[in-house]
């Protein structure tokens, strides 16, 4: 355990020494989101937070895991691409002006079928009746491993609308992940989770509300990138219905929550990308809510939904 303790601590440590470095370079080279109608923010926020977290784990990734093994190299081409079309998207928005979602989606497409040529697979699952290891056909493995991966990534992006919001769902997501990779002995998912949970508290600090910095795109899409791949390296490879299920609940609010979004804007005869304050915290806000109280009700939401996937975990080890 001494070693999980010491990502952690690292990776929390990189994130608060930089975090004030890059919020000062990003006011003076104007990197900053400005306030709109639907950005209800005061004055310039440094969209830099995502920047931040993608260091701190990548220096933490490549000192623990090297590029050994081409999986290692997949995870950080990959990962280095969704963060840096997000920086791209991000540049767009200090000019006041909208990132086509095409090169986003088309980027992360391409980075899930790396991952997916390197070896990061849902290949089957475990027949619950008679214990037998069904492997799914080769173009049902590459759907649901490219789906997972874009998926993951985009809830986590629609998510990120207030203060601490995607942070700290990624920080229970990841402390839940950690668990089950504990439980399991999967130790480099394990890794990977303790220094995602180190790396998003550490930026939670500076992101809470009053929030002094935001993660932008490029966090937003880096911290649900990372998500599917622990869940892909780890309680996925298990291929159990009650693993397959952990990572659903872990994710559960935005992932139930973007559904009814997608769905909503469907009906209405919106573009299903097309921004608007469908999500879950918009509605909490109409209600009547403070952003503290939205985040501190979802975040407790999702508490309670990991807690409920660790007791099913523990039911069936």
């Amino acid at each position: 355990m001494v070693k999980y303790l010491y990502a952690f601590i690292i990776s929390l440590l990189i994130v608060l020494i930089i975090t004030p470095m890059l919020m000062k370079f990003s006011h003076k080279i104007g990197f900053t989101d400005k306030p709109t109608s639907r950005k209800k923010h005061n004055k310039p926020m440094p969209l830099c937070g995502g920047i931040a977290m993608y260091l701190s784990f990548i220096i933490l990734y490549l000192v623990i895991f090297g590029l050994k093994e081409p999986q290692n190299i997949a995870v950080v081409i990959t990962t280095t691409m969704v963060m840096f079309i997000g920086v791209i998207d991000d540049y767009y928005k200090t000019k006041g002006k909208e990132f086509k979602i095409y090169p986003r989606v088309i980027i992360q497409i391409l980075a899930a079928i790396i991952l997916y040529k390197s070896g990061m697979i849902f290949s089957g699952i475990t027949n619950p009746f008679n214990g037998a290891y069904v492997v799914l056909p080769k173009a049902l493995q590459f759907i649901l491993s490219i789906t997972w991966m874009f998926g993951v990534t985009t809830v986590i992006n629609w998510s990120d609308g207030m203060d601490g919001l995607a942070g700290g769902i990624t920080a229970i997501s990841s402390s839940t992940l950690f668990v089950v990779a504990l439980a399991k002995g999967q130790t480099d998912s394990a890794m990977m989770s303790i220094i995602l949970v180190g790396s998003t508290i550490g930026f939670l600090r500076y992101n809470r509300h009053p929030a002094k910095v935001f993660m932008g795109d490029s966090g937003a899409n880096f911290l649900g990138f990372i998500l599917a791949i622990i869940a892909l390296d780890g309680a996925f490879k298990q291929a159990t219905v009650v693993s397959i299920l952990i990572p659903f609940l872990a994710l559960g609010v935005p992932i139930f929550d973007n559904i009814f979004v997608i769905i909503k804007r469907y009906v209405e005869g919106k573009p299903i990308y097309k921004a608007d304050r469908s999500q879950i915290h918009y509605r909490l806000q109409e209600r009547g809510l403070n952003t503290r109280q939205v985040v501190t009700y979802i975040c407790l939401l999702s508490v309670c939904l990991s807690l409920i996937s660790l007791v099913i975990l523990y039911l069936n080890h």
